[in-house]
């Protein structure tokens, strides 16, 4: 059977990046949220008008409209033999409906898997971040120093922190994700499907204890 799975995690634990190799190895598509809500908005199906109007408002597009997104995704050819979903549930409610939605479609979730990362480890990784305002390009003080000068390498514009990437932000971004996340685990370990991975560590170590986990 293909890969029909769940990636979970903090952010900046490395999911986008992990989920790409996975389901490429697995040829079956990496479905993000953001992503497909892209799409959906691109192409003026009426769901993808309905989540526009949301976000146009700067609200969180309601659970019905995200499920009739995935459902639309998952109707499409390339993920009739299996599918990554990357960001997607992100709360009880959510999974129950994703459950009810695969139940209907007969591709139940084969495996749950949590990426795990220590805060301390995430707030070094993303506070690390240097954005250039100007190109956009990003430096990191430890894997890809920026200029010593500061200034963007490709433009030669001052290199800023984002507010995103500041250490109190982040700090507030992983309470809000445990606090929806938590709930996540209990539900999915109920299950039988949970399969926590230890998210430190090169980008090929991570993956094999991912692929490793898939077969257990």
């Amino acid at each position: 059977m293909r890969m029909r799975a769940v990636l979970m995690g903090p952010p900046g634990a490395g999911k986008g990046t992990q989920a790409q190799v996975l389901a490429q190895g697995a040829q079956v598509p990496q479905i993000a949220t953001g992503d497909i809500l892209r799409r959906a908005r691109e192409e003026g199906t009426s769901l993808g008008r309905r989540a526009q109007s949301f976000m146009d408002r700067g609200e969180l597009v309601p659970d019905d409209v995200m499920i009739g997104i995935i459902e639309e995704r998952l109707g499409q050819e390339d993920a009739q033999g299996g599918f990554l979903l990357d960001g997607f549930p992100r709360t009880v409610p959510q999974a129950e409906a994703l459950d009810r939605l695969l139940a209907q479609i007969g591709m139940p979730l084969g495996a749950v898997l949590l990426l795990e990362v220590p805060e301390d480890d995430i707030v070094r990784r993303l506070s690390g971040r240097r954005t250039c305002p100007s190109c956009g390009r990003s430096y990191h003080v430890e894997n890809d120093p920026p200029p010593a000068d500061g200034r963007c390498g490709s433009c030669g514009a001052e290199l800023v922190t984002r507010t995103d990437d500041r250490p109190e932000t982040i700090r507030a971004r992983l309470e809000v994700y445990r606090r929806s996340t938590e709930p996540l685990k209990a539900y999915y370990a109920q299950q039988g499907i949970l399969r926590a991975v230890d998210g430190l560590g090169k980008v090929e170590e991570v993956t094999a204890r991912l692929r490793a986990a898939l077969r257990d």
